[in-house]
């Protein structure tokens, strides 16, 4: 049995169809009620209490864990699902980290995620950590403004990172958990090109074909819409980041190819697989 976590979002969906569809067992696990997979089973946990999440973990093989905004936050304690994990005797633990970890090892949720991958290696757990970069997903904010008003408003309108599509952080994922190969293993995923917030306005108008308007927002704009959904770190870690990449945070990572054995997607193939959510 292979326990899913944030299983109804942009990873954990297509991560639960895909181990569905390799003939495993699955449970997925969702702070609400969901549709699931015919043949998965659903349970709805909290994981901000942690004592939750055991009816799931009975009998689990594997675990794929993916921390919600409010579990990066200060007085939250994610190992304890790692604790959780261990005390079931959970074989295998796949953690859904940042790459900020290594880029910006010093804000407060990086080390806190930091300090969650120290905790999960010596969790005597077999393991493997996942560090993606900027989602693809992320231009979903975008969805209502695109669809009332033709229109896209961001911060740092021509400053790029190289996004990565959430299915490709979900391939590498079921690859984690099903084969032996990558325990141990530490990904940086990545996109396939640097795009800007301008561009992928840009893509997006082309998967819609109709015009889409960009923006800019202010910093400050940008920080108090961001803070309505995620704590104020958070949101000030992912600014920094959006407005000033470093060259390791420019880097295009090859772990995606390595893993799957094919480049990954382009923003241009997220944003048409995904134009109806702009629709």
């Amino acid at each position: 049995m292979i326990v899913v976590t944030g299983a109804t979002g942009n990873i954990g969906r297509p991560l639960v169809q895909a181990l569905a569809e390799a003939g495993q067992q699955v449970t997925a696990v969702s702070r609400h009620p969901a549709a699931v997979p015919n043949g998965v089973r659903h349970l709805v946990a909290d994981l901000a209490r942690p004592a939750e999440l055991k009816p799931a973990l009975a009998r689990a093989t594997a675990l794929f864990l993916l921390l919600s905004g409010d579990l990066h936050a200060a007085e939250a304690n994610p190992a304890d699902l790692i604790g959780e994990a261990a005390a079931a005797g959970v074989r295998r633990v796949v953690l859904l980290s940042s790459q900020g970890v290594v880029t910006r090892p010093f804000g407060p949720t990086r080390i806190a995620m930091r300090e969650l991958e120290d905790t999960l290696r010596e969790s005597g757990a077999e393991w493997a950590v996942l560090q993606p970069g900027g989602f693809a997903s992320n231009a979903l904010w975008w969805a209502e403004s695109i669809r009332t008003r033709g229109l896209v408003a961001a911060p740092f309108g021509d400053v790029g990172v190289p996004l990565v599509d959430p299915a490709d952080i979900a391939a590498v994922a079921a690859a984690c958990l099903l084969d032996d190969r990558h325990a141990g293993g530490v990904y940086q995923l990545t996109g396939p090109e640097v795009i800007t917030p301008r561009r992928q306005a840009a893509a997006i108008s082309d998967a819609l074909g109709s015009p889409v308007r960009f923006h800019e927002l202010t910093r400050a704009e940008a920080r108090a819409a961001m803070s309505r959904v995620m704590p104020v770190e958070l949101a000030d870690d992912t600014l920094d980041i959006l407005g000033e990449p470093n060259p390791a945070e420019l880097r295009i990572s090859p772990d995606v190819q390595r893993v799957l054995g094919r480049s990954p997607r382009t923003f241009s193939a997220w944003a048409a697989r995904n134009a109806a959510a702009f629709r």
